[in-house]
């Protein structure tokens, strides 16, 4: 299998500290949108900016379908199925979290990825 991409946005205090908690159960290749070369996989700096993107061997999976896939390789198989059988509720949940990345409820989950 090839290697797990995971394509975020490195200024990100909370895309940070979920590629960190991440890693300690998977491992993956992490690119800073910013500073990598997105021409291999089709991507823009305008579409990473929005959103996270996860690229295996087969299959390039972006928000809410991206965090469901890396819930599941790290075995959060409930929570990753939640965010899967949400639908749009998930969707809506990661657009308004990757658009109020400063608020409250975001920089707490952020502190608890953390720990």
């Amino acid at each position: 299998m090839s290697q797990l991409v995971v394509i975020y946005d490195g200024k990100c205090e909370l895309c940070n500290n979920s590629i960190n908690w991440l890693r300690k159960k998977i491992d993956f290749k992490a690119l800073d949108f910013h500073s990598a070369d997105l021409s291999p996989f089709g991507l823009t700096l305008e579409q990473c900016s929005r959103e996270v993107f996860v690229v295996t061997g087969t299959q390039q999976l972006s928000g809410a379908g991206a965090v469901a896939y890396l819930l599941k390789r790290r075995g959060n198989t409930v929570l990753a199925g939640l965010v899967s059988l949400s639908g749009p509720i998930g969707r809506g949940g990661y657009k308004w979290v990757a658009g109020n990345r400063n608020s409250v409820p975001v920089k707490l989950l952020s502190r608890l990825l953390k720990n």
